[in-house]
């Protein structure tokens, strides 16, 4: 493989839903550029993206896998991105690395929900994007409405490029829109052609629409258009490309990746308009040694520097750190600093990856994605620069977990391997957690859904041999006290020699902090103050554990006021026991209940669903607090809901707004029970502490 510097790099990201495609394009367009000589495929487990066990047993990508194609002097870095948007996390880290998209729709099954979510992330982004009609030579496509279809959900900018020739298996070829030319494919060639007459009124229609984006988008041509003169083929094609690169116009092209059709056009249009890494503006960060920002622009001369966008864990190679260069270049042996680390490294083995392939190379320039091996504590997020001109960038934003499963493993021998997997597998996806909670005795996995932590635990057992078994989540609850109540405690032992004496009166009051509070109103020495933090520390041990099911207590303030000791017989021991038993007397009378965990909820969902979103709400005993317009087409409700309802909302809300609906959420207080819920969560915790003797 070539040099390749800023001015001849783009990064196009492929996007879309589950099965439009995504990965038959990578293939075909590495096979027409002459990157493999054989094409794979999906279902025989052999294209070049879909290499782990995971992806190949469920014929999808599950993560993003870097296709690098060199076309008309031009290094091209496909990213083909999962299509499940639960794979959120590994979508938004590989954007971050991309100029430019390509949004993948099947042609067969329309604009998806999962379509949608691609095309929000590709907005967010504000990145040009083009959209690749695939699977054009299926049975019964109406290209007509599929274009109805994608300027109604997706835009009204988007601008067909090209008009399909023949239907289903008889489909070969489409009408260059711009070239007014026929482009019939015939095994590997692409032959061009007259267009037929029957297809030529269409042609000039759709001809005219982009002529009309083209003079929008610059005053000039827009005064040549108004005074009826004819466009040059020059200015169309220049005035096209400012209407990529703003956003303006979304070229719509068709094919057939399985039978690498248009994926020849596509890498033209590529080459043509998406910007290359030299037009971009550079990127933002901060100076480590005097917290300074500057901008470092995709310059080879310019000090390197570079982020991590995705960590491979390979059995046999160890830690591979997948990285955009951000400014200045990386050569084998560099000396680097490595930021979450503050340590310098150096990088002694740099190539680059099509799939599972390493491609060794020396030498990469601003702009490029490439590869290290076995350097340090190097994780997705990571800047890394020159040593001499320390860096750091913005971390990039990804959700938090929305849904969390225990796990246990099925063979007990493989509990010491289990945390080391676990960590190994973090250091790849850095979007899921990994909770211990003692108070369950769980190990929580948590991610955005059943596919993200399906994955997780296929590849626990694939690559690390560890086998786990699932179960629903444990809810950790509190107890409290609702009102003030005052009762005494004596611990009193007396049977010759040395006794145990101690006697408390004490005060409980509910207390507005959550954190436990200590003080003491004692008069005349009745408990001298040595005995002070003997009564503090036996009440912490005591609220450990609740007196209607044994969960911790919070919310509370004890007060000590009065009390008895002996000359001989009082101890540290007895006082923290009568404080104790002082606690347990008093919730007789200060009515204790059982607190939830309350959790913000902030969710994304189309008008259409609002209605049953809110409606749901106040099924799962939540609050609504307020609604706001989103991005077009979108609402934004953010509510309070009881942790216990909204386990699997990850699954409902899905179910609710036809996969549609995101939401993060996030833990902010401890709330009553409703009184009619207590009796049943303290059986189910009596019953867990009988499973767990």
């Amino acid at each position: 493989m070539k040099d390749y510097k800023a001015e001849a790099l783009k990064n196009v990201i492929l996007l879309g839903h589950l099965g439009s495609g995504k990965t038959s394009l990578a293939e075909s367009l590495a096979y027409i550029s002459g990157g493999i000589g054989k094409k794979g495929s999906v279902e025989k487990k052999s294209t070049i993206s879909d290499y782990t066990t995971e992806e190949q047993n469920k014929q999808s990508s599950l993560t993003t896998s870097l296709v690098p194609v060199e076309f008309k002097d031009t290094k091209i870095n496909f990213l083909d991105a999962p299509g499940a948007d639960e794979m959120i996390g590994d979508i938004v880290y590989s954007m971050s690395a991309a100029n430019a998209a390509i949004l993948v729709v099947d042609a067969s099954s329309g604009v998806q929900v999962g379509t949608e979510r691609m095309w929000l992330e590709i907005k967010k982004q504000n990145i040009p994007a083009m959209i690749f009609v695939n699977k054009m030579d299926k049975e019964n496509i109406k290209f007509d409405e599929l274009l109805k279809e994608i300027k109604t959900k997706l835009g009204k900018e988007a601008v067909p490029f090209c008009l399909p020739l023949g239907k289903s298996d008889s489909f070969d070829g489409f009408a260059d829109i711009v070239d007014l030319k026929a482009r019939i494919y015939n095994g590997d060639k692409c032959v061009d052609g007259e267009i037929h007459e029957d297809k030529k009124d269409r042609v000039e229609s759709l001809r005219q629409d982009l002529i009309e984006t083209v003079a929008g988008s610059d005053e000039e041509l827009l005064e040549k258009y108004f005074e009826g003169e004819e466009l040059t083929m020059e200015e169309i094609k220049r005035g096209l490309q400012s209407s990529v690169l703003s956003g303006e116009a979304i070229p719509v092209l068709v094919g057939s990746a399985t039978k690498d059709i248009g994926s020849l056009t596509l890498l033209h249009m590529i080459n043509q308009y998406f910007p290359t890494m030299a037009d971009e503006d550079g990127s933002k960060g901060k100076l480590v040694e005097t917290d300074e920002e500057v901008i470092r622009k995709y310059d080879e001369n310019e000090p390197f520097s570079a982020t991590v966008f995705k960590t491979i864990i390979d059995p046999f190679v160890g830690t591979i750190n997948i990285m955009q260069i951000k400014s200045g270049s990386l050569e084998k042996d560099q000396e680097v600093y490595v930021s979450n680390s503050e340590a310098v490294e150096k990088a002694t083995q740099t190539f680059t990856v099509s799939g599972k392939e390493q491609i060794q190379k020396d030498k990469f320039y601003a702009g490029d994605i490439c590869a290290m091996a076995k350097v340090n504590k190097v994780k997705t997020g990571t800047t890394i620069s020159d040593k001499k001109n320390k860096i750091v960038y913005p971390d990039v934003k990804t959700p938090t977990p929305t849904m969390y499963l225990a796990v246990k493993v099925e063979n007990k021998k493989d509990e010491d391997k289990l945390s080391s997997a676990l960590a190994k597998l973090q250091l790849e996806d850095n979007t899921f957690e990994t909770i211990r909670n003692k108070e369950t005795s769980q190990l929580l996995i948590g991610g955005q859904g059943m596919i993200h932590i399906g994955y997780i635990i296929d590849k626990m057992k694939n690559m690390y041999k560890v086998a786990l078994t699932t179960e629903d989540q444990r809810i950790v609850y509190r107890e409290t006290i609702r009102q003030t109540a005052e009762a005494e405690g004596r611990y009193i032992k007396q049977s010759g020699g040395s006794g145990y004496y101690g006697v408390v009166v004490m005060r409980f009051e509910p207390y507005e902090e959550e954190e436990y509070v200590f003080d003491q109103e004692v008069f005349g020495g009745a408990v001298p103050r040595g005995y002070f933090p003997a009564v503090d520390k036996g009440l912490q041990e005591t609220l450990e554990h609740g007196v209607l099911a044994g969960f911790p207590v919070i919310n509370i303030k004890g007060v000590l006021t009065d009390g008895k000791y002996h000359a001989v017989d009082s101890n540290e021991l007895a006082f923290k026991k009568a404080a104790g038993i002082a606690f347990k007397e008093a919730c007789k009378k200060a009515k204790p209940t059982i607190l939830e965990p309350i959790y913000k909820l902030e969710i994304l969902i189309k008008d259409e669903y609002l209605g049953d979103v809110l409606g749901d709400i106040n099924k799962r005993r939540g609050k609504v607090l307020g609604m706001e317009p989103a991005i077009e087409g979108y609402q934004r409700v953010i509510a309070e809901t009881p942790e216990a309802e909204i386990t699997k909302y990850t699954i409902d809300l899905k179910a609710m707004t036809q996969g549609s609906g995101t939401f993060t959420r996030e833990f902010i207080k401890y709330e009553e029970v409703p009184n009619n819920l207590i009796d049943k969560i303290i059986a189910e915790q009596k019953q867990f502490e009988e499973e767990q003797k």
